[in-house]
């Protein structure tokens, strides 16, 4: 039987009986970014008061604590990247700076009662399943030990950073890093600078760091569309009015979420579509960039989508300053002086920031999940990650995947979908509550079949129209990325059908 815990020290339920056995929780839940705090939220809201949230770090926010390189900030529009049930009318710019929505994170654990439940420090390394009590049991780094009836990984995907494959990397003789582990001890004034990948994060902190640095090169592997990004500051009369009338706030979040959920069209139904956003990002770039050489060097060779659209207004200008370098030659290598490219030219630099993504197709690499039979989720996974609705997975009963595989999103806001996932695990946990059950597992042929329709709706997309992104895992199969609307997703999700599942009942007490 699960029993209720008492808070201790501020730092979430304690774990230890009087007589210092190990307690049972209802929920242990993996990670206090968006996706822990609505698993939060929501086991609070249905009566659900014995969880506790795992936290590697000393303070909540995920990924948008750990990245916090100059010019972080969101791409999805301020209004729409928050949770439904907290929305925000304070927001200060059409697309929040990382501070914000740090601050955001923060107001709602103080607000919702979630703090008490955190064990900040605590690094998941496993986590056990026992079949015949239905229990969890996780283990953290400090050699502490929880066992709950439900598991919710809510670590999310952007929290590995990947660091390339380049011969000689660690070689390098200056300072080196990744910009979501970015060195804000390190000064770069006067440095000669070399920045490796131009995607989503370089492209915000390229335009801060131009100004400081001496000389900076950066090497570019692919070009990525990018569009204007409409950001403005909001007024203190605009906050107002979304603060004190009412349904205002709520109408200006409904009408964002439509017009960018309107975009899938040109993802999942008729890619053809995109060529009206083609057109607009190519006019950007000639507005913008007058050399036809430096033009013709940013112009994608693939069809909008099938890669991460950018937003950006400064990045064009940024690169065109004089103390900039587009280098479009491979690398060859990094030497402990620099960085070599296979036209045989040494670029002598003084740091090398890595703005080369996450590992997001390994993103519960580091923590060891076991299933039914010993079967172990990283192996089950090493080719294709793969689950039923993003959630649930075949042979691990009882856990519950946020941001899971296939529920990635490149058009709308990814807040919506993981309360969408969040809400289905909580009825999910409902249920064995309720139904005295010790377990539910998806049944193989339910997540395999869900699969197959994946995979064929993933054949007509955008993603597979031929260019290599991170969506991909190493055998080309997109296991990161939604094929459909958001709202058929949440319809999808509004109830667990638990036909689906093989329910295992408690024996007679």
């Amino acid at each position: 039987m699960l029993m209720p815990m008492d808070d201790h020290d501020g730092f979430g339920p304690s774990q230890k009986g009087t007589s210092g056995e190990v307690r049972d929780l209802a929920v242990a839940v993996v990670g206090t970014g968006f996706s822990g705090l609505a698993m939060a939220i929501l086991l609070k809201q249905a009566g659900i008061q014995d969880f506790v949230l795992f936290e590697k770090g000393r303070d909540v926010g995920g990924t948008w604590r750990e990245n916090t390189y100059p010019g972080a900030a969101c791409d999805i529009p301020s209004h729409l990247y928050s949770f439904s049930f907290e929305p925000n009318p304070s927001w200060t710019r059409a697309f929040s700076p990382q501070s914000e929505i740090l601050a955001y994170l923060r107001h709602c654990a103080k607000k919702y009662g979630i703090l008490p439940h955190i064990r900040f420090g605590a690094e998941v390394t496993s986590a056990v399943f026992d079949e015949p009590s239905g229990i969890w049991t996780v283990r953290t780094r400090d050699g502490r030990i929880t066992r709950a009836r439900a598991l919710a990984l809510g670590n999310g995907a952007l929290h590995i950073p990947a660091r390339p494959d380049i011969p000689g990397l660690s070689s390098f003789g200056g300072a080196c890093f990744h910009s979501a582990q970015w060195d804000h001890g390190y000064d770069l004034s006067g440095k000669r600078v070399a920045v490796i990948g131009t995607g989503a994060s370089a492209i915000q902190f390229v335009p801060q760091i131009v100004p400081q640095v001496d000389r900076l090169h950066l090497f570019q592997r692919t070009p990525p569309w990018i569009m204007p990004r409409p950001d403005r500051a909001i007024s203190s009369v605009t906050r107002w009015l979304f603060a004190h009338v009412p349904g205002l706030h709520y109408l200006y979040r409904a009408a964002l979420y439509w017009i960018l959920e309107s975009r899938a069209a040109g993802f999942v139904v008729e890619p053809r579509l995109l060529r009206l956003g083609e057109g607009l990002a190519l006019r950007h770039l000639r507005k913008s960039v007058a050399d036809p050489a430096l033009r013709a060097a940013l112009t994608p060779n693939y069809r909008m989508g099938c890669k991460r659209i950018l937003l950006s207004t400064d990045y064009y200008p940024a690169i065109q300053a004089q103390n900039v370098e587009l280098v479009t030659t491979s690398i060859q290598a990094v030497e402990p002086r620099g960085v070599r490219t296979r036209d045989g030219v040494l670029r002598e630099v003084d740091a090398i920031l890595l703005g080369t993504g996450f590992a997001t197709s390994q993103y519960l690499a580091h923590v060891a999940i076991t299933g039914i039979g010993g079967t172990d989720l990283n192996q089950t996974w090493a080719v294709t990650p793969e689950a039923y609705l993003g959630i649930t997975v075949s042979g691990f009963p009882n856990l519950y995947l946020l941001m899971g595989p296939n529920t990635g999103l490149g058009h709308n806001s990814m807040v919506f979908m993981i309360e969408a996932q969040a809400r289905y695990a909580v009825q999910c946990i409902k249920a064995l509550r309720e139904r005295r059950l010790v377990s539910l597992d998806v049944r193989n042929e339910v997540q395999g079949a869900f699969n197959a329709v994946l995979r064929e709706k993933l054949a007509r997309t955008v993603w597979a129209s031929g260019c290599k992104s991170w969506y991909q895992n190493q055998d080309g199969t997109n296991s990161t990325l939604w094929p459909g609307f958001t709202v058929g997703y949440w319809l999808r999700t509004r109830h667990p059908r638990l036909a689906d599942y093989t329910a295992v009942a408690e024996g007679p007490r």
